[in-house]
């Protein structure tokens, strides 16, 4: 039995992912400390000028999440044991918290939280859509922190992991890694990755939405198979290296995003996928290899 933190966001996904941790028979969630929305993308765009295809865009977004996870999220037991302002809350059916009761983000670091985390002895703190995490919780849990980075690294870093790879139409880079967590940006060591399922006629939030439940899946064994897992050699950092921030996030670039949609992105992929895939390659741990 593996006894783990999640530190985690409060939107469908997050939800609907430490609500599926928590549901191992083999995992014991301590707590789930859940962060609000706030500087969130939706929040910065809102405030911008020239914003309607971007807005549009993440509404669907939410809409497909929302489809995609509702019915899990409002009819699985919390086993999670969520905490909004450091104090956990019992189970409810309703999916959504009042926003008053969410930890404002990157509060997660403040002396009360780190010492109530580090006061409950978990074997793990696991993390996935939280804020940037710094000190004591870094040293804390050396080794015993993971993140998952919701893109394949090191070819794609920053924001927007999964959505840069479609603009750029190469596909092949939209994944999920799990990886050890340090001070810097997606650059902690790489544990394991799985790369994106797709299928005819997807859309951008289908693709998003399966991965998301393939990367709960895959972490869900990460955290049960933690003590078989072998130290990976790491990919070499790309020459050509794609780092994105939210300002990169422009109109502009939704507009390519549907058009690459429009002109059969996802199709022309699967056609060439075994060898688009043999040249990107991903680190995958023989420590979860024949394990279920």
């Amino acid at each position: 039995m593996k006894r783990v933190v999640i530190l985690t966001g409060s939107e469908a996904r997050h939800t609907f992912f430490r609500k599926y941790i928590a549901r191992s028979a083999d995992i014991a969630v301590c707590r789930t400390y859940c962060e609000g929305l706030e500087r969130n993308l939706a929040a910065l765009v809102a405030g911008q000028d020239d914003n309607s295809l971007r807005s549009r865009h993440l509404a669907a977004r939410e809409q497909s999440e929302a489809d995609f996870f509702t019915l899990f999220n409002e009819h699985v037991a919390d086993e999670s044991n969520p905490c909004f302002r450091g104090k956990p809350k019992p189970a409810r059916s309703p999916m959504k918290t009042e926003l008053r009761e969410l930890i404002p983000k990157g509060d997660i670091n403040l002396p009360e939280h780190a010492e109530s985390i580090i006061k409950l002895e978990p074997d793990l703190l696991v993390s996935y859509g939280c804020s940037i995490i710094c000190e004591p919780l870094l040293s804390a849990f050396h080794r015993r922190f993971i993140n998952v980075h919701l893109g394949l690294s090191p070819y794609y870093r920053g924001s927007g992991t999964n959505f840069w790879p479609l603009v750029n139409s190469e596909p092949e880079y939209v994944g999920a890694t799990f990886m050890h967590i340090d001070a810097g940006v997606d650059t902690g060591e790489v544990i394991h990755q799985i790369r994106a399922r797709m299928s005819w006629g997807d859309t951008p939030s289908s693709i998003g939405n399966r991965l998301i439940m393939d990367m709960a899946a895959a972490f869900e064994r990460i955290i049960r198979h933690f003590d078989h897992l072998s130290v990976m050699e790491q990919i070499p950092k790309p020459d050509n290296d794609r780092y994105y921030r939210q300002r990169n996030y422009t109109e502009e670039s939704v507009t390519r995003l549907y058009e690459q949609f429009r002109d059969g992105l996802v199709e022309q992929y699967l056609a060439q996928e075994i060898n688009r895939c043999q040249a990107a390659l991903i680190i995958s741990n023989p420590g979860l290899e024949l394990r279920s």
